[in-house]
């Protein structure tokens, strides 16, 4: 990704935003997509964040990928084959659009139900969804040009979230609630 890393105060309208899109992939997708919901810090209500739409797509099989690769492709998304992350296959938003990343993991895979734990813990827990938000702003200020150190650098608080939200999941019986779309 390019450009400086930017951080800002939540906005209602990722939430609308979220809604439009979740839409349109629902109709193009139908039963290729088990789940489609919104992740990451835009999806947390009153978190700062960068202005990125992020969707999570949950599908049975992550092979073959023409069956969502195509759908995807028709509304515009643009397929990042050279993605270095096997568990997850990867789109951008179509050009000229809002910043939207697009990840499509395997239904029940441990990659697919951490964001969705990492999303609904911060959800039920605004305490640290503020912390979060604090150590982003800070890493962002002192890495704004260099993305990879930003994301180098929260990646421990990240992890001592991750721990909060699995004692929290297990002691809750926390599963995913519905498909966002």
């Amino acid at each position: 990704m390019s450009g400086a890393v930017e951080i800002v105060d939540y906005q209602p309208a990722w939430g609308v935003d979220f809604t439009e899109l979740g839409s349109a992939l629902r109709i193009a997708l139908g039963d290729a997509a088990q789940r489609i919901d919104h992740i990451g810090s835009t999806a947390v209500p009153g978190l700062a964040a960068k202005p990125v739409i992020d969707i999570q797509i949950s599908v049975l099989t992550l092979e073959p990928v023409d069956g969502f690769r195509l759908p995807l492709e028709r509304l515009g998304y643009v397929y990042r084959a050279d993605n270095p992350e096997r568990t997850k296959r990867y789109f951008r938003e179509p050009p000229g659009r809002r910043r939207t990343h697009v990840h499509v993991r395997q239904l029940g895979s441990f990659s697919q139900q951490l964001p969705l734990l990492f999303r609904d813990y911060l959800r039920a827990h605004p305490a640290a969804a503020a912390e979060y938000a604090t150590v982003k702003r800070r890493y962002a200020q002192q890495f704004r040009h260099d993305r990879q150190a930003y994301v180098q650098a929260k990646d421990p608080f990240v992890w001592q979230i991750v721990r909060r939200a699995d004692g929290w999941a297990q002691r809750i019986g926390w599963t995913p609630g519905p498909s966002d779309a």
